[in-house]
């Protein structure tokens, strides 16, 4: 019975694209039993069990502490980012499993406050010596050496590659996977650090990751303009004419524009391409919502509060693991329950980790601890 089971598990293979990757193609760090589930599948449920996946539900898309129930969540844009691939996905013939795993897990390293807390961790992290900090770097890193106490989940090389190569936020015409072993990758991650490394220049090794990359960008363009909508930032008539002509007026227009144009231009290709109007409408898009959105996000006395709370919280857990001060919650929500090895890690690197796994509201908690 497991055998037929196995088969009906495997039978998409059957119907996927030459360029797609296949689940024989999979390679793990750490050689272990498959079960009857294909690997690329079995990713995706190590990643939705895991414990930080939990925490997307209460970390920042864009706007935090709204009382607006209707505003994206961190979870909601990675269950659209999730959708979206899948669909171009399936259309082109690529492997779903494995564009499903990498779209969930992209943005489990994403701190709380968004990108910006991600600015305010990077600041901290080159100033204590330890290069720079980026969430797609820091997934990789959650899902490897932290998560499963410390254990890591050892997912596929494809799987982990695609998440720290997903970066939506550079926009890109045409998108060609790059080949890679695992040490390649390996040195991708750890060049990320780098201080004069661009993570621009990070290229997936599979298509399936390409796709997952362009999809980080369209789960995002059309529905933040909704969230700014609905808390009055935005109005619908501020949309510039040149882009509503090209991509439409509203998230769904924006999306099924920007997805049948990937299909059109990409059907049976090695690469995901867009079109010159499309691509040029989606710039376009993207330098105003900066402008009008992200810019306007938070007030300059806000973003001066939150990067004193980052700071001020690095300084508090760094000063109790020097002491040794196994009340605090560093030790008894953190530290307590990760292994030897994990433990033995730089103490500066485990308090950067510690807080870019925090959830927004419980930042704000153990904030409130210390007081100013």
């Amino acid at each position: 019975m497991i055998n037929v089971i196995k088969k009906n598990m495997y039978k998409h293979e059957n119907n996927l694209s030459k360029y797609a990757t296949k689940d024989s193609d999979y390679i793990r760090f750490f050689d272990e039993e498959e079960d009857f589930r294909s690997p690329f599948f079995r990713d995706v449920d190590r990643i939705i069990h895991s414990l930080s996946y939990t925490k997307y539900l209460d970390k920042t898309q864009v706007f935090s502490f709204n009382d607006n129930d209707f505003i994206s969540k961190r979870m909601t844009h990675v269950q659209l980012v999730s959708k979206i691939a899948r669909t171009i996905g399936r259309a082109l013939k690529l492997n779903e499993d494995l564009i499903e795993a990498i779209a969930l897990g992209h943005d489990i390293g994403h701190t709380p406050l968004g990108h910006v807390g991600e600015s305010y961790l990077s600041k901290i992290s080159e100033r204590e010596g330890l290069g720079k900090f980026n969430h797609n770097v820091q997934s990789v890193r959650e899902l490897m050496f932290i998560d499963n106490l410390g254990k890591g989940r050892n997912l596929c090389l494809q799987t982990l590659d695609g998440i720290l190569c997903h970066n939506g936020e550079f926009a890109k015409k045409e998108y060609f996977p790059r080949k890679k072993s695992k040490e390649e990758f390996l040195m991708d991650y750890e060049n990320s650090y780098k201080l004069d490394f661009d993570i621009k220049t990070l290229v997936p090794m599979t298509l399936e990751g390409c796709v997952v990359r362009i999809s980080d960008m369209i789960g995002y363009l059309g529905r933040d303009i909704e969230d700014a909508i609905n808390i009055g930032v935005l109005k619908e008539e501020d949309l510039p004419i040149e882009i509503t002509k090209v991509l439409g007026k509203n998230n769904k227009e924006i999306v099924n524009t920007i997805v049948l144009d990937i299909i059109n231009n990409s059907y049976d290709k090695p690469y995901i391409k867009l079109s010159d109007h499309i691509y040029d409408a989606i710039v376009t898009l993207k330098k105003f919502n900066y402008k009008n959105i992200y810019a306007l996000a938070y007030t300059k006395e806000e973003l001066i509060k939150f990067e004193h709370m980052f700071n001020k919280l690095y300084d508090y857990y760094l000063a109790a693991l020097k002491k040794k001060d196994f009340t605090n919650s560093i030790y008894k929500v953190f530290l307590n329950n990760q292994c030897k090895e994990y433990r033995n890690e730089n103490p500066k690197r485990i308090v950067i980790d510690f807080i870019a796994g925090m959830t927004d509201d419980y930042f704000i908690i153990e904030y409130s601890k210390i007081g100013e």
